[in-house]
């Protein structure tokens, strides 16, 4: 795992394992860019859901952020930055960009990059009574999954759930606090994730499962836990 963008005069992250995907940080942005549509599920505020896209974006909101239509000033923003509306998956966030955190895998019939940025200002434990809202301000982890290889869409469910599992893992390891409650979180009250799949047919073999005792869900998991920690334990930090 890495965080190439400490560095703040680094603009660009050439992936060892994956050189065709395209990496940069601007000022208040990384962008993950491919040649080829994905297939992709997310709960991103900006076209989320089951998509496609070739374009996925972590855009860091200024202060000044009015969240009662995040679709729209994100699709503003894209038409800033010049990326496609149509092909464009965009998340949102008040965490450092600068320490978003890369890992990468080669597997059992496909390639893994999982890159997470995290802030815990927010931090809360599912299942416990809190004051609610009907709309929340932009995700605090948030956390990208890229799969070349094939899977079926319940198994990029299962990748969620994988996801999900190991981002609590690693907030627990961390001993990050629920801000209400004297007790470990399981996350964020803003979290977003994504799983975009290549479906690339030179991949024979599908995977119908992403649980942890899979070879995709177990990558998926370590690969998490590791960029979801180091993302957290480095929040604090300047950059260098």
């Amino acid at each position: 795992m890495s965080q190439p963008f400490r560095d703040t005069t680094a603009t660009i992250y050439r992936s060892p394992l994956w050189p065709e995907l395209r990496i940069q940080h601007d000022r208040d942005h990384v962008l993950i860019q491919s040649e080829i549509a994905y297939e992709v599920l997310s709960n991103a505020p900006y076209n989320g859901g089951f998509s496609n896209g070739n374009h996925f974006v972590n855009w860091k909101v200024p202060r000044s952020y009015d969240c009662s239509d995040p679709e729209a000033m994100m699709a503003d923003e894209l038409k800033t930055w010049g990326y496609p509306i149509q092909s464009a998956i965009g998340l949102q966030t008040a965490a450092h960009l600068t320490h978003t955190s890369f890992a990468e895998e080669i597997g059992d019939e496909f390639k893994l990059l999982v890159c997470a940025s995290a802030g815990t200002g927010n931090a809360a434990r599912a299942g416990l009574v809190r004051k609610t809202f009907s709309a929340y301000t932009p995700g605090t982890v948030n956390i990208m999954i890229f799969v070349e290889g094939r899977m079926t869409p319940s198994a990029m469910v299962n990748a969620v759930i994988s996801a999900t599992e190991a981002k609590s893992a690693a907030l627990d390891d961390l001993t990050i606090k629920d801000y209400s409650y004297d007790c470990i979180a399981t996350g964020t009250t803003t979290d977003t994730v994504l799983v975009a799949v290549s479906q690339s047919d030179s991949y024979i073999p599908i995977h119908r499962y992403a649980g942890a005792a899979t070879t995709i869900g177990n990558a998926i998991g370590r690969l998490v836990y590791a960029t979801v920690h180091e993302a957290v334990k480095t929040q604090g930090e300047d950059a260098s």
